[in-house]
């Protein structure tokens, strides 16, 4: 339910998707703001004083996405109770998707004719809102971004060099690898901007991290962009939450728009293989140069070892969003694939050293070539297999 000043409700009630089903709301506002917030308490009491004194109360509303592990869905509802403008907040048990995933949802849950995101940490100034929205209707835009590289605007609020040099690499490797969709876009990584509802289309979005205006301006292509330039603040309280593994995150993302799903873990799965090549090779060597074991069976034990250490990274780095089956399931079933090319590359094995005369390890390493595709196209639509009904999220 919608709260406003002195805790009334509204009576326009707010049924969150994925708990008992979402009701449309008829009526439309100039603005929403959705706010993505993990872990974002000490903010919540600036952020919302900073809104409330730019944006018209009537006109308004603000929608939090909360996939926090405190007590921040708490203070915005405790805050929302002597706010002007009407609040919702969703706080979700599964953070599918990241803060893009949480964008979009809230994007669902939006009645205004502009939908504004921002940072809930106030490295976006508040007092920009309008601005957006007033170029957007003054140039007739269907996007409009927050800029930190045109226009006067400026990075200060980075912390330090490092973090400037990687807002800066990737944001020229995302202008390079996407150069004829961010044509128009000064700032791809910028996670300030408004989108006009009307051009908005949400089911196309499939966000994996925290950079959705790459991901909203290579699949919605809207047409006309501007750019508001602003300088990126200091954080306003707690910690930042880029790290390594949105890192990760981010590349699989770049990936996955730039090539597909199926050809990045296609990709992925090889670069795997690869890896795997390195204890296959050397457990070869030493049971059969070393320990003096017939290199057939040699080859067989290397292929067991090999099998393991393909398994723990694919598994934990590759289809973690897949792994419906149990443990016991996926590690049997590995093993099985894994192992059942022998079938083939053992006879290959010993035709190309006992008859063509080529060299144990050399031979091996072209056995384990051959097997490559078929192993991912079982690995891929048997083992890993997407749910029948399953998201674009999920299978992202």
């Amino acid at each position: 339910m919608t709260l406003t000043a002195g805790g009334r409700a509204t009576g326009r009630v707010r049924m969150m998707p994925g708990a008992i089903g979402e009701v449309q709301v008829a009526t439309a506002l100039r603005q929403t703001v959705v706010i993505p917030t993990f872990n974002e308490r000490d903010n919540i009491a600036a952020l919302l004083e900073r809104l409330v004194a730019v944006l018209p109360e009537s006109d308004t509303e603000i929608v939090f996405v909360d996939d926090s592990t405190d007590d921040t869905p708490e203070v915005i509802r405790a805050a929302a109770r002597t706010c002007p403008i009407p609040i919702t907040v969703h706080h979700r048990e599964h953070s599918t998707g990241g803060l893009g995933g949480a964008v979009v949802e809230g994007m669902r849950l939006a009645r205004g004719a502009w939908i504004v995101v921002m940072d809930a940490d106030l490295q976006h100034p508040p007092e920009i809102v309008p601005d957006l929205i007033a170029a957007g209707l003054r140039d007739g835009a269907d996007l409009v971004i927050g800029t930190r590289y045109a226009g006067g605007g400026t990075t200060d609020g980075l912390s330090d060099g490092y973090r400037k040099f990687i807002s800066g690499g990737s944001t020229f490797a995302t202008k390079m690898i996407f150069r004829n969709s961010l044509l128009q876009v000064s700032d791809p990584m910028s996670g300030l901007f408004a989108v006009r509802t009307s051009s908005l289309q949400v089911d196309e979005l499939r966000p994996l991290g925290y950079k959705v205006l790459l991901e909203l301006v290579v699949r919605n292509r809207p047409g006309r962009i501007v750019e508001v330039p602003y300088t990126f603040q200091q954080r306003h309280a707690g910690e930042s939450k880029s790290t390594m593994a949105e890192g990760v995150r981010f590349l699989k993302h770049l990936a996955i728009l730039r090539f597909g799903a199926e050809r990045t873990r296609m990709l992925a799965f090889a670069l795997i293989g690869v890896s795997g090549l390195l204890p296959n090779q050397l457990a070869l060597w030493f049971l059969a140069h070393v320990a003096g074991v017939h290199y057939l069976a040699a080859a067989v034990l290397a292929n067991m070892i090999a099998v393991g250490w393909n398994f723990a990274l694919t598994d934990t780095l590759l289809y973690r969003n897949r792994r419906h089956r149990s443990l016991a399931s996926r590690l049997s079933r590995f093993f099985l694939m894994g192992n059942a090319d022998l079938l083939l590359r053992i006879p290959l094995l010993a035709l190309l050293v006992d008859g063509v005369h080529v060299g144990v390890l050399a031979a091996n390493l072209m056995t384990l070539v051959t097997s490559f595709v078929v192993r991912f196209l079982i690995l891929d639509k048997v083992i890993y297999r997407a749910k029948p009904r399953a998201t674009a999220l999920e299978n992202a």
